[in-house]
């Protein structure tokens, strides 16, 4: 009985979400018990802009290390105050075109699947956005404090690897998707500067 009124109970949080307006370009959107601003932002020099919540912050330099053990953890981290919902973006030195972002993004689901096995991955693929393709994958993994869901997503970046991703707790999961899948779509890279290298 207590599961069927859970399902009922979930049933009717997704009608009401139905109800809400929910296109971060427009206005605020509900997410959960808030609602959250969308604006769009520049990151490395203004060559490259993408919509997030207005309220998220950079990461803390503690939480960073904790949340991205590894040394290179991406430059750019976008949190909000708990730091359990984030968006970064990261430059990477290589080569990259647009006839080669989809074998990009399946080969790095691949390596990732073939190091951690527990992972439960869901839908990838690609999009077309502001004349660029995205690839991406989405997948659970165990985290300290229960599950997180994680979507990774890969562009052209003046030539070199553009890579972003969002991560927030597997119970937000529902929640944010959707959402997460709207910032994808905002990311626009600006034309590189006279000189700088051209995809």
């Amino acid at each position: 009985m207590e599961f069927m009124d859970e399902k009922i109970q979930a049933l009717l949080n997704e009608a009401e979400q139905a109800k809400q307006p929910n296109d971060i370009l427009t206005g605020p959107v509900r997410v959960g018990n808030r609602y959250y601003t969308f604006e769009e932002q520049a990151f490395f020099d203004g060559k490259l802009t993408m919509y997030i919540p207005q309220d998220f912050t950079d990461m803390p330099e503690q939480v960073r290390k904790v949340k991205y053990p590894y040394e290179a953890r991406p430059p750019i981290i976008k949190s909000d105050e708990t730091g359990s919902i984030a968006f970064t973006l990261n430059r990477i030195d290589h080569d990259l075109q647009e006839e080669w972002v989809e074998e990009l993004t399946g080969g790095m689901k691949a390596s990732i699947r073939r190091t951690n096995p527990t992972y439960l991955f869901f839908s990838d693929g690609t999009e077309e956005t502001n004349g660029k393709k995205i690839g991406y994958f989405e997948f659970k993994s165990p985290a300290l404090d229960g599950f997180m869901y994680q979507l990774f997503f890969f562009f052209v970046f003046h030539g070199k690897t553009g890579m972003g991703t969002f991560s927030c707790r597997y119970a937000d999961y529902a929640q944010w998707r959707d959402i997460a899948f709207q910032v994808i779509r905002t990311v626009h890279v600006l034309p590189p500067d006279d000189g700088e290298e051209q995809a």
